[in-house]
């Protein structure tokens, strides 16, 4: 890079980590440069050579630890991989950990995750696809529209978009899946809200 505009890396650093902390994931190169105001060709070579100069860090293909985020949050969570849940026929979700997965808390903060391993191919418009490893954030609630683990009777755990329709005495579990039809129960207990999708753990 011939000439570098100090503003220009503060830019970037902060909207970074205001997203990260919003979205629970880091944007994309596109968000980037739409949310700067820069070119996406300008964000794209900013970003390389923050890189290449460690003043970013990436965990997988996106995912973009800042300095800023370095200094200020240091460590890891210790998370549990708990096996497979459904994105197709609903199917009980394994409660034998696999193995434990250190997150670093600079990129995905601190708090009650698992991680579960994504099975079938109704929530491939979500970005979700099958063997992907789903960061879930444990809680027993959740806004219309999250997706979600929901537990249906005993034993079936399926990850689907979460709508409620209380006029209706019913909860909706959409997939993103065109080809596929909604889950329509009367109840479920939500085992917790997806936060994060990762291809892999390298």
């Amino acid at each position: 890079m011939r000439s570098k505009n100090q503003e220009y890396f503060t830019l970037l650093e902060r909207y970074i980590d205001t997203y990260t902390d919003s979205h629970g994931v880091s944007p994309s190169t596109r968000e980037i440069a739409a949310g700067t105001g820069l070119s996406l060709a300008t964000v794209s070579r900013y970003l390389s050579y923050m890189r290449e100069n460690g003043m970013i860090d990436y965990v997988g293909q996106r995912n973009i630890i800042t300095q800023r985020k370095r200094m200020t949050s240091t460590g890891s969570n210790k998370v549990p991989l708990l096996g497979s849940v459904s994105c197709g026929i609903p199917k009980f979700a394994e409660g034998n950990i696999e193995e434990y997965v250190q997150l670093p808390t600079a990129l995905f903060g601190k708090g009650d995750f698992f991680l579960l391993r994504a099975s079938g191919d109704s929530m491939i418009e979500a970005g979700i696809d099958n063997g992907d490893l789903v960061l879930i954030k444990h809680q027993d609630h959740a806004e219309p529209g999250q997706i979600v683990v929901a537990l249906i009777g005993d034993d079936e755990a399926t990850l689907k978009r979460f709508y409620p329709e209380p006029q209706r005495g019913i909860i909706r579990l959409h997939p993103e899946n065109p080809s596929l039809d909604d889950i329509i129960v009367e109840a479920c207990s939500i085992q917790g809200v997806a936060v994060h999708v990762m291809k892999s753990l390298v």
